[in-house]
């Protein structure tokens, strides 16, 4: 309930965890949030729906505060500065993704490895995201964005795009190499455009007839079934399908010394390994967990140097459980957005 003369807004909130079919997601109208010290407030222009706000909303991960408003990739215009805060200005544009706080003393924190942070929390996790009408961020943990760029084609950026960028990285991908993509999402489609535009030759396994033809419009040499063997011995591979089958198929995909990344934060349990078959010759599987801030810098500044441009299906805010379930059955073409009337 809220108070009478209260300015309110639109949101979802996860209400009760459990699958698509059921609903879990809910409309509300709620309090306009206020920024507290050090943070700013953000007027959502757009916001993106990754699969960790379905994997939140269906209970894959425990919800770590009750009714909690999903969504980690939103971009939008500061409306209101907290007390001390002081980095932007009213109508700056800026970005919110999915780390918002580290503890900056820690031995990861020190060593720049701040995505391992044990006191780290998270957008539409920890606190409130972006499926709503405004959000809120400490201003040390959001990206200073374009003012001119659309608002839809930025939002997955902010974690499809990072996450993606540093699986690509955990994968130890050579110049030039073979890469392995399992799953093609958003995540898969931006890391690829980076993996393409650095010279590599991209195979792609993916069980959507629309995502196979779309990795092909992006320049991938092959696309086929999840299951399906590439074409070549693989240097590197990631997997951002959330299914631990995959695993077993892209190891043994491996060429000797290659590297498997686990992009995703909610993984199936993985089968039986056979040692010969699947890891032998130095092959390895490393996953990948959250990003540090410099990752974020660093993909959004190659995003703008390559050009990358996110392939987005545009929903409006009103229809965030639309969106959810639509990516939960694979209808979704790219990534999907959730933009602000």
């Amino acid at each position: 309930m809220v108070a009478k003369g209260v300015e309110v807004e639109l949101a979802w909130i996860v209400e009760d965890p459990g699958p698509i079919e059921t609903q879990p997601l809910r409309r509300v109208r709620r309090a306009v949030p206020s920024p507290g010290p050090g943070e700013v407030r953000v007027r959502v222009e757009a916001c993106g729906v990754c699969r960790t706000d379905l994997h939140l909303a269906e209970g894959d991960l425990a919800p770590h505060r009750p009714g909690t408003v999903p969504g980690h990739e939103v971009v939008g215009s500061v409306d209101a500065l907290g007390p001390q805060a002081s980095r932007f200005a009213i109508g700056s544009r800026v970005g919110i993704a999915w780390l918002r706080h580290t503890c900056g003393a820690c031995r990861y924190c020190r060593a720049g490895r701040e995505n391992l942070c044990p006191y780290s929390a998270y957008t539409g996790w920890d606190a409130d995201g972006g499926f709503a009408e405004h959000a809120v961020v400490p201003e040390a943990f959001a990206y200073a964005l374009p003012a001119a760029a659309a608002a839809q084609e930025l939002a997955p950026l902010l974690c499809a795009g990072i996450i993606g960028y540093r699986a690509l990285k955990r994968s130890e991908l050579p110049p030039g190499g073979r890469l392995g993509i399992y799953g093609f999402g958003a995540s898969a489609h931006l890391a690829a455009q980076v993996a393409l535009a650095r010279g590599a030759t991209v195979h792609v396994m993916t069980r959507a007839a629309s995502a196979r033809t779309l990795a092909l419009d992006l320049g991938a040499a092959s696309a086929q079934d999840t299951y399906d063997a590439p074409p070549e011995p693989l240097d590197a591979a990631i997997v951002f399908a959330p299914v631990g089958d995959i695993v077993p198929h892209a190891l043994a995909a491996l060429d000797r010394a290659g590297t498997l990344a686990l992009a995703g934060i909610h993984l199936t349990d993985i089968p039986t390994l056979d040692y010969q078959k699947h890891l032998f010759y130095e092959r390895q599987v490393r996953s990948v967990t959250a990003n540090t801030r410099d990752d974020g810098e660093e993909f959004l500044r190659t995003a703008h140097d390559i050009g990358i441009r996110p392939t987005v299906t545009p929903y409006p805010l009103e229809q965030g459980d639309r969106a959810l379930a639509d990516l939960a059955a694979d209808r979704v073409r790219g990534a999907a957005v959730l933009v602000a009337g």
